[in-house]
């Protein structure tokens, strides 16, 4: 029980991911119904149910901004695990985060200031700014915001058919 599940508002607007066994445990609640499942089925000792993929409350759940954690994981995860400098998708063990001001210089550890970097680059980089050493960023860091709540709920279920017409997706292809 360790897949990913989309969590909707009575609403049916993306909230957040939970793991298979929270899911569960918030039907058994009455706090949410399933409406998609991924086709796996779960197993107890008196019963037998459809492993769910997309849970929906019962109730709708007025969602106040939160910050998300400032963690390597959400940054790759807002960057899709794509060096910022030079484009490449890498596996997350081989992504390093670079502060784009650097913190010798003062730069801090926030949202707007961390990117995923491959190692070549951040190396070449050094502790200098993007434009001293004469690289660019494909696109300037944002901080966390409901955008990228959607963007990383996005990235997560670009490869789950069920989550795709509670995601927003315009095309059938990742962007």
């Amino acid at each position: 029980m360790t897949g990913r599940v989309l969590v909707l508002n009575a609403s049916f607007e993306p909230i957040n991911v939970c793991t298979e066994r929270r899911a569960v445990v918030m039907i058994f609640k009455g706090v949410a119904r399933v409406e998609e499942h991924n086709g796996h089925m779960l197993h107890s000792a008196r019963l037998v149910i459809h492993a769910p993929s997309v849970i929906r409350l019962t109730e709708y759940v007025q969602i106040p901004f939160e910050r998300r954690s400032l963690s390597r994981k959400n940054i790759l995860l807002r960057d899709h695990s794509t060096c910022q400098y030079c484009g490449k998708h890498y596996p997350p063990s081989e992504l390093t985060l670079d502060h784009v001001m650097p913190r010798s210089r003062g730069g801090e550890s926030a949202w707007d200031n961390l990117v995923a970097c491959c190692r070549r680059c951040n190396h070449r980089k050094g502790s200098r700014t993007p434009e001293e050493s004469g690289m660019t960023l494909s696109r300037r860091p944002r901080g966390f915001s409901l955008h990228v709540s959607r963007q990383i709920m996005r990235y997560l279920g670009r490869a789950d058919q069920t989550w795709r017409k509670y995601l927003f997706y315009e095309s059938d292809t990742w962007q």
